[in-house]
């Protein structure tokens, strides 16, 4: 039993925020029962987003509605809260939030007390001063910008197919990735696969009239993978036709046309932006201890150092790797890490809340997996590497087992064999960004956030 009533407040409700409530809740049930015990996750979303299949549910082979797991119906026992942390002050014990009635009411951001506190939030897109970024750039971090991006990719092969300007042409059909990590290359992927398909569909775009170009400032992409089976995503992403451009920087994308730090320019109506991520502003925003990445130092046990009452995983927190011959090293804020971490997080707060002794996390990194389209992939697990079709089906088998909760897996799974048994869909709904702008001009007024050229389309 819990030696006295305890609120714990979890902010972010992705991996580790997730799989941290859905464990204190188990672990904590009679507590919860008994109200010894109350969990509040704050989180600006309902859903909690399995990031992997991202880049499929861009390319059509999954729903988006089965990327996301809805909080509520998993955390059951939780009281979940639509909103932002936007600072805390644990000296004090107390969070700021705000909520999405936070704007009505007037009131400013609402303080949330508690007395055991989990911070993961995650990390936000690292952008940099690149002119027209902000105005043209598309990042590739949550489910809608994955519905937005596949909506606008055919978008483009649309207007592609009716302009008979061919400068428009041109632009339109030149796709520009930035990043050469999991999401820029298993992006460009599979929405290359799935334009190539759909190619076939217009009668007058070839899959060979599109240019795709990644943009990598290193000099390899898939650092994670390992450099040979780098070496061969860049082989075998060239032999698609892809411009693959490493030791390359994007300088600007203003007017429409990407400049890169080679000199090539590429007037392009599609700049997708996936060069990294930061931790998130709440990190700075709290009186807890970071280290010079922003993240927050955390002990083995998985609290904050120098703290009590204290703990963190996932991309905000800097954890020593106990598994690694070296000090000093640190795990990698990768969802492989992220929920093993927060199996052991939710332990340790039960264990600090009944006075028994802590865990230490550790944990040998298992390996890597990548999509690279329909039946193309890259694997090195346990030591094992991976080409081709074994690799892609590796990354299904194993992603497919860590998606958590059975409808999910279940609802996956049917979606893959239906889509082995019929045509791809090739539909761009690209109204759904802008519901209302249909019924605006119907009513004779003029849609305040669509292009007056496009008022209905994504771009």
């Amino acid at each position: 039993m819990v030696k006295e009533r305890a609120r714990i407040l979890v902010v972010g409700g992705g991996y580790v925020g997730m799989y941290t409530a859905l464990r204190l809740q188990r672990r904590l049930k009679r507590e919860l029962d008994r109200g010894d015990v109350e969990i509040t996750v704050v989180t600006p979303d309902p859903y909690m987003t399995y990031q992997p299949f991202l880049p499929e549910a861009a390319a059509g082979a999954i729903s988006p509605r089965h990327v996301v797991v809805p909080l509520r119906r998993v955390l059951h026992r939780c009281r979940i809260l639509i909103g932002e942390a936007t600072a805390v002050d644990h000296a004090k014990r107390t969070a700021t939030v705000t909520t999405l009635a936070t704007e009505e009411e007037g009131t400013g951001g609402r303080r949330l007390a508690y007395d055991q506190l989990v911070l993961a939030p995650g990390s936000v897109s690292r952008t940099l001063p690149v002119p027209g970024l902000a105005d043209h750039g598309i990042g590739f971090k949550t489910v809608e910008e994955a519905i937005g991006l596949r909506n606008h990719v055919i978008e483009q092969m649309d207007i592609a197919s009716s302009t008979r300007d061919p400068a428009i042409r041109d632009a339109a059909l030149t796709f520009v990735f930035v990043g050469g990590g999991y999401a820029g290359v298993e992006a460009l992927g599979e929405l290359e696969d799935m334009a190539r398909y759909a190619a076939r569909y217009y009668h007058n775009v070839r899959p060979e009239d599109m240019k795709w170009i990644l943009v990598e400032a290193s000099n390899r992409i898939l650092p994670e993978v390992g450099e040979e089976l780098g070496r061969y995503t860049v082989t075998e992403l060239r032999r698609r036709n892809i411009d693959v451009r490493l030791e390359t920087r994007l300088e600007s994308c203003a007017d429409r046309v990407a400049v890169l730090s080679d000199g090539a320019r590429f007037p392009t109506r599609t700049v997708v932006w996936t060069a990294g991520v930061k931790p998130h502003p709440v990190l700075a925003a709290s009186d807890l201890p970071r280290n010079d990445r922003g993240r927050l130092r955390c002990t083995p046990e998985l609290s904050v150092d120098g703290t009590t009452h204290a703990w963190a995983a996932g991309d905000a927190a800097a954890v020593p790797d106990v598994t690694a011959g070296e000090p000093g090293r640190e795990c990698a804020p990768n969802a492989q890490h992220a929920v093993r971490q927060a199996k052991v997080l939710a332990d340790n707060i039960v264990h600090a809340l009944r006075g028994e002794p802590l865990e230490t996390y550790a944990h040998s990194y298992a390996g890597s997996v990548a999509s690279l389209g329909l039946h193309k992939g890259v694997a090195h697990v346990y030591g094992r590497k991976l080409k081709g079709y074994p690799a892609w089906f590796m990354h299904r088998a194993y992603h497919l087992s860590r998606v958590p909760t059975f409808n999910r897996k279940a609802r996956v799974l049917a979606e893959w064999t239906l889509a082995g048994l019929f045509k791809r869909e090739i539909v761009s709904l690209g109204s759904l960004e802008h519901p209302r702008a249909e019924f605006e001009l119907a009513a004779g007024g003029k849609p305040s956030h669509d292009p007056p050229h496009n008022p209905k389309g994504s771009s």
